[in-house]
């Protein structure tokens, strides 16, 4: 029985919340059929899952475009610079991974842990929280939100827009609903930030959303469609992919004492603990691209225009480039993880996103370095990109 087989008799796909849950076993299989095709309703996708042809997928724009095609999440033009290929996505990210660099990054390292003990100050005293909307929701969307220059107030309106991306509220499997839902969220992301450009053309101020717009490709500025097409994508990733993250990292580690204990006794090998976890978990699952030319891969014949998931998360679990690659050794070497994704296409704001969980894991376990899940919950992880939006911990603060 192929996987697609596997998944009309059983209900189980890639992204069914089942898998989500717990996706090794899943990856597994789908690494043993190498390249496998899904359909969901009148649509194919076709799975890239082990490390090798991840790897080659991800270094090799030119046949796996992440062009607009690729996937539709309610934007009127490619999102910058994610859907932009080379060698035009190389103008794009000269401008903007200087605002991401490690060292603008560590710069923010006194203002962030001062965040982080603010937030555990709101709930350390109640013996217990729920950790998404505690602290994996408040840590990097207010870190974001004033990089970008945007009012810490609007918030929740920000959250219910990316989740009407991401997450839309629809019956599992309602392709034309999720569309629908998306295709309204992306119009009131759009009317907000060209409203927020209009106000910054009169009102410059030192966030990101202005530097952006005064930021020059080639000798001229930005156009407001393409600082838009900007906006939209860093709102995705700003307030997502840390959350979600952070949600994965304490799930584990509040299940597994003795990596936990770890922590707290070496604080050092927090930042190996980061990249272990990143690859051990992996909560961007996978991304999507398109061919743009006919390839044979491994006897499987893929044609220009199929759609392709890049699956990381089975690639990050590939024992053919991690040995044991199903335990979690903070002490792991050459740890060559997927979760930024790679090629032209790496994140742009990975730098960030490894500071703030740093940054967060040796805060928190200081402060609160004995906590469990709360007795009789059981885990619900979201498909896609794997967070846990009802994390109940109980703990005893330092």
């Amino acid at each position: 029985m192929t996987m697609d087989e596997e998944s009309a008799a059983t209900g189980s796909g890639p992204f069914d919340p089942e898998v989500a849950r717990e996706p090794r076993p899943f990856y597994a299989r789908m690494r043993q059929e190498g390249i496998s095709r899904f359909h969901f309703g009148e649509h194919e996708a076709v799975f890239l899952t082990r490390y090798e042809d991840v790897h080659f997928a991800l270094r090799h724009p030119e046949i796996f475009s992440s062009a607009m095609d690729a996937v539709s999440i309610g934007q009127k033009r490619p999102l910058i610079p994610l859907q932009i290929d080379p060698p035009e996505h190389a103008k794009y990210r000269r401008i903007l991974d200087p605002q991401f660099s490690p060292g603008r990054v560590a710069a923010m390292d006194a203002d962030a842990r001062k965040l982080v003990n603010e937030i555990v100050d709101r709930f350390v005293d109640d013996g217990e929280c729920n950790f998404h909307t505690a602290f994996a929701v408040p840590l990097p969307c207010t870190l974001f939100l004033r990089i970008m220059g945007l009012p810490l107030e609007h918030l929740d309106r920000f959250l219910a827009w990316k989740d009407g991306i991401i997450r839309p509220d629809v019956p599992f499997g309602d392709l034309e609903a999720a569309e629908r839902v998306r295709n309204e969220t992306g119009e009131a992301i759009y009317a907000y930030f060209e409203e927020a450009i209009a106000q910054r053309e009169h009102e410059p101020d030192d966030g990101l959303l202005t530097s952006i717009m005064h930021a020059e490709v080639e000798g001229r500025r930005m156009s407001t469609e393409e600082v838009l097409d900007t906006c939209y994508l860093f709102l995705l990733g700003g307030l997502d992919t840390v959350t979600a993250t952070l949600d994965c990292s304490i799930a584990y580690l509040a299940r597994h004492p003795d990596q936990r204990r770890r922590l707290v006794e070496d604080p050092s090998s927090i930042a190996g603990a980061v990249e272990e976890l990143l690859r051990y978990e992996t909560p961007v699952t996978g991304v999507p691209r398109i061919v743009t030319q006919d390839v044979e891969m491994h006897g499987v014949q893929l044609r220009a225009g199929d759609h392709v998931t890049v699956v990381l998360g089975a690639a990050d679990t590939d024992s053919t480039e991690f040995p044991d690659a199903d335990s979690v050794d903070f002490d792991r070497q050459a740890n060559r993880h997927f979760a930024f994704g790679g090629g032209p296409h790496r994140c742009l704001g990975s730098h960030l996103a490894r500071f703030e969980l740093q940054v967060a894991l040796e805060e928190w376990h200081r402060r609160i370095p004995d906590y469990r899940v709360k007795d009789g919950v059981e885990l619900d992880y979201s498909p896609g990109i794997r967070e846990v939006a009802h994390l109940p911990l109980v703990f005893e603060a330092s």
